[in-house]
């Protein structure tokens, strides 16, 4: 049984990186990386403005790859905006739901303790830090703050000594130096700046003392996360860091891809045998609470009011989990009593202070619904790892391609620790074979030093695979032949032998 919080990072694949942030033995938070992935939150690149819309007080930029970067002008400020001017500029939104990303002309570069912002003035301290703890930091701040730049104390630096600090400091001002001078030198459009990969910008967002244990299955990214804990204050207890090396892949070891898989489904079973129903649309999100199968005691008040607080506290884990953001209506079960609704208000509210995106509780409407906003920072769990179903005109939907693909690998990679043979015969969808043969099997066959064949199967679901045969290279070659001699039409696809 997992306890306390526990960061689990699956990346020994080089095409996609994940990390489930996991509380009291549950899945709190995931996030994904695939290495296709580009305009990150956070990147930093040399612009073109390829057009100006006044009517929408914005423009487009070209920042080299992917869709068009989407610019307010509000967020220009200081800078000239016109056609074909190069402008240096930052994703604050990445691209989401085939809309390109968002950028700002505002500039900042986060450290462990501090953000850093280049021809900024001002001197801030997170809302997080408790009010008698800011203006110390607030002073700290102001003297070490170097002309010509604006720092904002980052929760994480609360407790954290003046040469903490200022060593922080100076890494971000020779960060940006370099930033600098590499757009000097480049043209417009181009990539200029990456923050941290996955792993590291959540490490480096973690409060002290926050992560009990983070377990790793990358030799590669185990040595990084090593190097990267060690560049914190002396007198600090660093989390245990452990390297997985198990036959069973990392995130279905701990029970955690179960987990990601129910994070999907649209109802939600709460211990007490009510659940939640959440629908997500463009919009907004809406959430209704049914009592189902509790019945508590004599007192209906009672029961409406406890099975509501229970319905907060995974509503609260299920925006996290889940990465929703912007409008969320709540249709909880309807309480007449005003002293419970402000309890209830009043639990929401606590929860929502300790999630790393920002939320705000609006209150009880007229219709008896709690409207509250999340800020939306990234993709939602849901254009994470499905897409638009092909078979049904786009009104539900199935995992992607790539997703499909990867639970493949995972499977693949179990199948060899397990008998280590020469050649492996997996039964697919036609279009997820397709997929796989196009763009991983010649990489994975050396990757694991095992010959790969996938059989397209007409008939089977999307997201469905199976193992048809395994064995020394004549043995499956054989079966190949038999099944190829029952099907009028099936080809199998598989690299070149040579």
């Amino acid at each position: 049984m997992i306890s306390d919080r526990k960061i689990f990072a699956n990346a020994i694949d080089p095409e996609e990186t994940r990390v489930a942030v996991v509380e009291g033995g549950r899945l709190n938070e995931v996030f994904v990386e695939r290495m296709w992935d580009r305009q990150r939150s956070g990147d930093i690149y040399k612009a073109r403005v390829d057009s100006v819309l006044p009517g929408m007080n914005a423009a487009f930029l070209n920042l080299g790859e992917g869709r068009n970067a989407f610019l307010y002008l509000e967020d220009a400020r200081g800078s000239v905006v016109k056609q074909n001017a190069d402008l240096l500029v930052q994703v604050t939104k990445t691209a989401r739901k085939g809309k390109g990303a968002r950028v700002t002309t505002r500039l900042s570069l986060p450290g462990r303790f501090l953000v850093l912002v280049p021809g900024g003035g001002e001197t801030g301290v997170s809302r997080r830090i408790p009010e008698e703890r800011r203006e110390p930091l607030r002073s700290l701040a102001r003297e070490i703050r170097p002309d010509g730049f604006g720092v904002i104390v980052r929760t994480a630096a609360e407790g954290v000594d003046r040469e903490a600090l200022e060593m922080d400091l100076e890494n971000l001002v020779q960060q940006w130096k370099g930033i600098v001078d590499t757009a000097r030198e480049q043209d417009a459009p181009c990539l200029i700046y990456q923050d941290l990969g996955l792993v590291g910008r959540i490490l480096r967002d973690e409060p002290f003392g926050a992560v009990d244990e983070i377990v790793v299955d990358s030799e590669e990214e185990y040595a990084q996360i090593l190097s990267f804990l060690e560049r914190f204050p002396s007198g600090w207890t660093p989390p245990e860091v452990s390297l997985y090396r198990g036959n069973i892949p990392l995130f279905e070891f701990w029970g955690i891809e179960k987990e990601l898989v129910s994070a999907l489904d649209r109802k939600v079973w709460l211990e007490s045998g009510a659940y939640l129903v959440i629908d997500q649309t463009e919009a907004l999100t809406v959430i209704d609470v049914n009592t189902g199968k509790y019945t508590g005691g004599g007192d209906p008040r009672n029961t409406i009011l406890k099975t509501n607080l229970e319905s907060a506290r995974e509503i609260a884990r299920q925006l996290r989990l889940r990465a929703l953001g912007g409008i969320v209506v709540i249709d909880f079960i309807d309480m007449e009593d005003e002293e419970d609704q402000r309890e209830l208000l009043g639990t929401l509210r606590d929860l929502f202070r300790k999630d790393r995106a920002r939320a705000r509780v609006f209150g009880v409407t007229g219709l008896g619904l709690v409207e509250l906003t999340r800020k939306r920072a990234r993709a939602d769990i849901r254009s994470s790892f499905t897409r638009g179903c092909p078979f049904c005109g786009g009104t539900g939907v199935v995992p992607r391609e790539e997703s499909v693909a990867l639970s493949v690998k995972r499977f693949i990679r179990k199948v060899i620790l397990s008998g280590r043979p020469e050649a492996l015969l997996i039964e697919l969808h036609p279009s997820v074979a397709s997929f796989v043969a196009e763009n991983f099997l010649h990489s994975w066959e050396e990757e694991f030093g095992t010959r790969l064949f996938l059989r397209p199967v007409h008939d089977s679901p999307w997201d469905k695979y199976r193992l048809e045969a395994q064995g020394v290279l004549e043995q499956v070659e054989h079966r190949i032949s038999l099944l190829e001699k029952r099907v009028e039409v099936g080809i199998v696809h598989r690299t070149d032998p040579s």
